[in-house]
């Protein structure tokens, strides 16, 4: 039937139709709506997800707050700002109290679309894919089987292949790799673009322009917000159940964060990708100086193992012990008046202590280690380049010079001036404040180190007090054996171990203050990036640890003993009147001594840190897993990473680095500690960041910043410094002066040194406020000077001035040795591997070449274009006629 000729529908049969038409209408939207609820229902029960409830949109980042007393002006910071940041294009989603686990934090979930990340991507000049790269990996290595049981899996080594890459430009999209714009920038990438966005984003009213109002930093400051970071992939302990997310956080839990890999190596390209370029350098420079620290703990043993081995040829040692030359010497009184006469052979134990570590070997040992410290930093700046191409870090720094300015030097410095380069007006801070910070500054880490001389000055004083002490305890007569404190521990031992301690407890003290007093004054000098912040932080904080742990090293290794005087003759801390006889050497040497000091101090500070660490940790994980807990609440309560995390690890190994390198001539098993430790703690750090530490907004960082100088310097210090141990705390040289120029037979033996080592002193000349109350007898003491009754009693003898002369030589020998091997070994290894440099030139060979063709091929599009579109000029006179 034709539709025209359809009958004509009565009003009842009308509103049937009509009833009809709509109850099925109702029943399909119902039924829609019960699919989106049920869907809906589906993602808030499964909270554990890194996407918006539509489950599309990904959650770069999560800003959590709380109502409080100041919740008006609070909201009306919120308000402001989340309406700029929608302004700036970016999609936010709340999740309110009621949905939380603690019913009281909201958490705003933001996602940056595609348009938001290619223009923030092209203003960083972010590096990103244009063609796979055509270059090998590497050969085959011989015997590749024996590296297999330390090896990771390929995809855990790398988790995406070599691409040659470029600075994105927005108006070249076509021009890249682009597969799925969702997946093109990863999420590391992803929350350092957000975050820049939000460290500059303003929320203040469009009618007021106050500069103070700008970034999260001072929102989080104010309380506004309690929390800003982006998210973990997923659970450490278990795959993400979405397939489209990745799991790379438990890729790394499971290979990299866990003790029981600590032979493996570390996949730092999937560290890098994680946690951003400035994370991953530090992982592989910490793990590359374990590396290295392996040869130097193998030499360390070997020269260890020597000392024990040569135990019994040690004649020095023996004729100290043997009663018949050691307990027939009596020696001078330790402290003036009450302090008595001792026998020679109350050192025995301590010399023979002292011959383990003051032994032929060591000198080797300390000329090894200058040379290992150039090949550890000349091979590190190999890896480092290597790095670099590897991680698109070439030519990272003016990027960062340039554009990473700290929103707190753009709020603080209200003058403006014109760059030169990109012509623009730019904040800057007047060179009268600028230099009136810099003083303030100065004058306080002075101030502070000045302070920790003091303190030392306090341990000095203790030592000189307690050891005075400890020898008028002494009360036998000097025809026997004096009385030990205790059983075995002599005064010189419990002085120097005591005084260590407190030396210890003192430098934590300082530490706590100064972290905060160092902070303090470089934010108050207004640094205008974030390079300059930390490289003005580094320096200052450096500068104190270094004075601060190494001053009493110094002291044992360099002071002790050096300025005594003579009896009668004795030199005082501070003056004669306040009875402070300055500290003398056991007849061993004060190498031992600076072995104590060197043990405690850095033993103390490893293993008061990894248990403050690991104190911390299990504080901080104690709270149970949860099934019903959304991946923003998990993050949440995680610790904070703060911009300074990775300092304060740097600092910590710097630390150590100077302690085995620069005192490592008095033990030369601190490499070997140093070793065990950074096996340990390179998981524990792992361990922390994978499972501990709230993801970290990804940052670039080309090197290791400034600590690349402190190590060179420390490097250039450690050979003077070790040199200097051996000439005049070790007994090295007085030894070798006796057997080759004053041993009285034909063969060279050290039999007789010890006695040619002391000097006689007839007591009855002494002052009467230092005589002995035992009375006057002639006693000995260590010098080289004449007996009493000599033309020149009591002055050096000439065999003191070739030890002198012995000792200056051997310094400059030794360091001209280490240095000519270490600018040799410099100039032989280039900094740059050529095959990285290959790769580079290719790079850039390849980009200027594809960027060519590309811009050639759409030059002929757009000129074929307009040739089509517009008409001959002969078509248009036709129309005109």
């Amino acid at each position: 039937m034709p539709l025209c000729t359809l009958p004509k529908l009565e009003t009842t049969d009308l509103f049937l139709l009509q009833f009809s038409l709509f109850s099925r209408k109702t029943s399909v939207s119902l039924s829609v709506s019960q699919g989106l609820n049920q869907e809906t229902d589906r993602l808030q029960q499964n909270k554990d997800t890194v996407f918006f409830r539509d489950g599309v949109r990904r959650i770069d980042f999560i800003l959590s707050y709380l109502d409080d007393k100041d919740g008006e002006k609070k909201q009306e910071r919120r308000r402001e700002f989340e309406a700029n940041l929608k302004k700036a294009g970016l999609e936010l989603e709340t999740e309110y109290k009621s949905d939380s686990d603690d019913l009281k934090t909201y958490f705003l979930k933001i996602h940056a679309p595609w348009e938001v990340l290619a223009t923030y991507a092209d203003v960083l000049k972010i590096k990103v894919p244009f063609k796979e790269s055509d270059i090998p990996h590497g050969q085959d290595v011989p015997l590749e089987w024996l590296s297999r049981p330390f090896r990771l899996p390929g995809k855990v080594m790398r988790p995406q292949p070599d691409y040659f890459t470029s600075p994105f430009d927005k108006d070249k999209i076509d021009f890249f790799l682009i597969k799925n714009r969702d997946t093109f920038f990863p999420p590391s990438t992803r929350n350092r673009i957000v975050y820049y966005i939000l460290s500059r984003c303003p929320y203040h009213k469009e009618d007021r322009k106050e500069t103070d109002k700008k970034g999260i930093k001072r929102l989080l400051n104010n309380g506004t917000y309690t929390s800003a970071f982006p998210l973990h992939d997923c659970r450490y302990w278990e795959r993400n159940t979405n397939k489209q997310c990745e799991s790379e956080r438990y890729h790394l839990y499971k290979n990299w964060a866990r003790f029981l890999c600590f032979y493996k190596e570390q996949p730092l390209n999937l560290i890098r990708k994680y946690y951003g370029e400035k994370i991953g350098i530090y992982f592989a420079w910490l793990g590359f100086y374990t590396e290295m620290l392996f040869f130097a703990a193998v030499m360390g043993v070997i020269c260890f193992t020597y000392g024990v081995l040569s135990y019994d040829d040690n004649l020095t040692s023996k004729e100290i012990c043997d009663p018949s030359i050691g307990g027939s010497i009596v020696m001078c009184p330790l402290c003036d008046k009450k302090c008595s006469y001792w026998k020679l052979n109350s050192t025995c134990l301590s010399s023979w202590q002292s011959h383990l570590f003051d032994n032929e070997g060591t000198v080797f040992f300390a000329m090894f280690m200058g040379i290992w410290v150039t090949l550890f930093l000349e091979f590190w700046k190999r890896r480092q380049a290597q790095l670099e191409y590897e991680w698109d870090l070439v030519d990272f720094e003016e990027e960062q010079q340039q554009l990473q300015i700290r929103p707190e030097f753009e709020t603080k410095c209200t003058d403006q001036r014109l760059n030169r380069i990109t012509q623009e007006m730019e904040p800057y801070l007047p060179l009268p404040k600028k230099c009136g910070r810099f003083c303030l500054s100065g004058v306080t880490v002075l101030f502070w180190m000045l302070l920790i001389v003091a303190c030392i000055t306090g341990v000095i004083v203790y030592r000189l007090a307690v050891y005075a002490a400890f020898a008028s305890i002494m009360k036998d007569s000097p025809t026997k054996k004096i009385h030990l404190v205790g059983s075995l521990i002599t005064p010189q031992l419990a002085t120097s171990v005591t005084a260590s301690f407190i030396n210890f407890v003192i430098i934590m003290i300082l530490n706590f203050f100064y972290e905060r007093v160092a902070i303090w004054i470089t934010d108050m000098e207004i640094p205008k990036t974030h390079l300059e912040y930390e490289n003005k932080l580094t320096m200052k904080m450096f500068l104190f640890q270094f004075v601060n742990y190494y001053s009493s090293c110094f002291y044992v290794a360099f002071f002790k003993g050096k300025f005594v005087g003579y009896p009668g003759n004795y030199t005082y801390m501070f003056g004669k009147y306040s009875r402070l006889r300055n500290e003398e050497c056991d007849p061993g040497g004060c190498l031992i001594e600076l072995t104590t000091q060197l043990v405690i101090v850095m033993t103390g500070k490893q293993v008061c840190g990894n248990i403050q660490e690991a104190l911390l940790n299990w504080w901080c994980s104690r709270k149970a897993r949860k099934d019903q807990y959304s991946r923003w609440e998990q993050d949440h309560d995680l610790q904070n990473f703060s911009q300074l995390g990775l300092f304060y690890e740097y600092l910590e190994m710097v630390i150590q680095f100077g302690f085995i390198t620069l005192f490592v001539a008095s033990f030369p098993l601190a490499p070997l500690l140093a070793l065990c430790n950074n096996i340990l703690e390179v998981r524990v750090d792992s361990w922390k960041f994978t499972t501990q530490f709230r993801r970290p907004v990804a940052a670039k960082a080309h090197n290791i910043g400034a600590w690349q100088e402190i190590l060179n310097v420390v490097a250039i210090l450690s050979v003077v410094t070790n040199a200097f141990i051996m000439a005049f705390t070790s007994d090295m040289i007085p030894r070798l002066v006796y057997l080759y120029a004053y041993h009285p037979g034909s063969e060279a033996t050290m039999s007789g040194y010890i006695n040619n080592s002391l000097s006689v002193y007839d007591i009855s000349q002494i002052p009467l406020l230092s005589t002995p109350e035992e009375g006057a007898i002639p006693a000995w003491y260590r010098d080289y000077r004449y007996p009493p009754g000599h033309q020149r009693q009591y002055s050096h003898t000439m065999q003191f001035w070739h030890i002198l002369a012995a000792k200056l030589a051997f310094i400059i020998i030794m360091e001209h040795v280490v240095f000519v091997v270490k600018f040799f070994v410099a100039w032989l290894i280039p900094d740059v591997p050529s095959e990285v440099k290959a790769r580079i030139k290719r790079e850039r060979y390849l980009i200027q070449e594809y960027l060519h063709n590309y811009e050639v091929e759409k030059l002929k599009i757009q000129l074929s274009q307009s040739f089509i579109i517009e008409p001959k000029p002969e078509l248009l006179e036709k129309n005109v006629i």
